[in-house]
């Protein structure tokens, strides 16, 4: 009997010991579970992803023949054309790591797909191309990353936005009224502009500034009709940086709801590209690119307001249109005269009209429709040396008028008639646009 009831504590105690120990294991598992769950929460909050995107149809009133410019009289009465298009498409994806480390990237399909296309080019005298704009599929359009020491002092590496002009710093569908892209800027400088270097930014007060290393355009991309637009896009799989450039920008808010700012580029194109001359008859061009834009946005009593004006001027034109010229045909320069001298000015303003209805303003969601005007004067041959012919074609005016509904602040519907007016004895371009469009965060 004793030795069965010392077998009977025995066994109690050791159930005992049994049952704390797997309450432990239980607790222990249960915490390391939570702390997983809180690891995973706290990941998913740093992380954001987000994107835009654009789908729009235009009719053009005027011929598509790529010799309408040399013969205005013989396309004069040319039946309109319509497209489709889905200019861009772009995902969003951002980290922050902590301790002021952050990193950001975008990926862009242009016009629906690689950037890889048939064009019938007018200054290759209507001929049939295929354009590659950059080598791969798909755009990186940003890929960096930034460490924060103050609110004054951030220093972001990698592929980054060039914000030169209005445009490159506010181009989502939702930060401007027209269905695309503001054409003036488009015309002489990169839209939008992304290179690979260094940026230093930050803001003081009512003064935000920017300061970027890059490389160099390529001068062997310049044309008559872009000027220096297209020269940021490599067509090899590695951007050529034998030449270095640098970009400047300043922001002002002192006044409530303004927002005015000026920006700056400067950097020498001649021999920033894969096979450069070493010829003494070059050995003293530089290609100099100087480009200098104003800029400002006003939001405020149901109004907004955007404009700017943007001037460049390339130091050697003249050399560097007749270095082009004398390239192998299978280059991708353009081969045409190069403008000294480049401008773009512009201007837009809508007015919500819905903030007239009361049940309207006081909805915490509400939607918005803006009736807007836009003007714009561009031209991308605005002075040529002496030898180089200038294509008067190349300069116009543009006067737009339209509708902006957003039926939530992450959505627009836009419409618009657009009236290009083009120097005589060249035909006027007109168009009447549709298109939807959104940008924001999905998390």
């Amino acid at each position: 009997m004793y030795l069965c009831t010392v077998f009977i504590l025995n066994m109690k105690r050791k159930i005992k010991y049994l049952i704390i120990i797997a309450i432990s294991i239980a607790s222990l598992a249960s915490t390391a579970g939570l702390r997983a769950d809180d690891d995973a929460d706290v990941k998913s909050q740093r992380l954001s992803l987000g994107g835009y995107g654009e789908a729009n149809y235009t009719r053009n009133f005027y011929s598509g023949n790529p010799f309408r410019y040399m013969y205005p009289d013989s396309y004069r009465n040319d039946p309109s054309h319509g497209r489709f298009d889905l200019p861009h498409i772009v995902f969003f994806t951002g980290y922050e790591f902590g301790n002021g480390w952050r990193m950001n990237s975008e990926i862009e399909f242009e016009h629906g797909g690689p950037e890889v296309a048939m064009e019938i080019e007018a200054e290759e005298s209507g001929e049939y191309e295929s354009e590659t704009e950059r080598g791969g599929e798909v755009t990186i359009e940003q890929f960096w990353i930034e460490k924060t020491f103050s609110r004054a002092l951030n220093v972001r590496i990698g592929h980054i936005v060039v914000p030169v002009g209005l445009t490159n710093g506010n181009h989502l569908p939702t930060q401007f009224f027209t269905v695309y892209r503001p054409e003036g800027e488009s015309k002489i400088l990169p839209c939008t502009w992304h290179e690979t270097g260094i940026a230093v930014w930050g803001r003081v007060k009512d003064w935000r500034y920017e300061i970027q290393l890059l490389p160099s355009l390529d001068s062997d991309l310049f044309g008559n009709e872009d000027w220096i637009a297209k020269a940021s896009s490599s067509p090899y799989e590695f951007r050529v940086a034998n030449k270095y450039a640098a970009a400047i920008r300043v922001d002002n808010y002192t006044v409530n709801g303004l927002r005015m700012g000026v920006s700056g580029y400067y950097g020498h194109s001649f021999g920033n590209s894969l096979m450069p001359t070493y010829s003494d008859r070059y050995k003293n061009v530089k290609g100099a690119v100087s480009a200098g834009s104003f800029d400002f946005e006003y939001r405020a009593h149901n109004i907004i307001s955007r404009g700017y004006f943007d001037y460049g001027h390339l130091g050697d034109s003249e050399a560097i249109s007749k270095y082009n010229r004398t390239l192998s045909k299978a280059s991708p320069t353009p081969k045409t005269g190069i403008a000294s001298d480049a401008i773009a000015t512009g201007i837009e303003a809508g007015y919500d009209v819905l903030s007239f209805i009361t049940d309207y303003a006081a909805r915490s969601v509400r939607s918005r429709l803006y009736i807007f005007v836009r003007y714009e004067y561009y031209d991308s041959m605005f002075r040529t040396a002496a030898s180089i012919s200038d294509e008067e074609w190349c300069g116009r005016q543009r006067a737009v008028a339209g509708v902006n509904y957003f039926p939530m602040r992450d959505i627009v519907i836009k419409a618009e008639y657009s009236a290009g007016i083009l120097k005589h004895p060249y035909n006027d371009e007109n168009s009447v646009s549709v298109g939807v469009a959104y940008s924001g965060f999905f998390k």
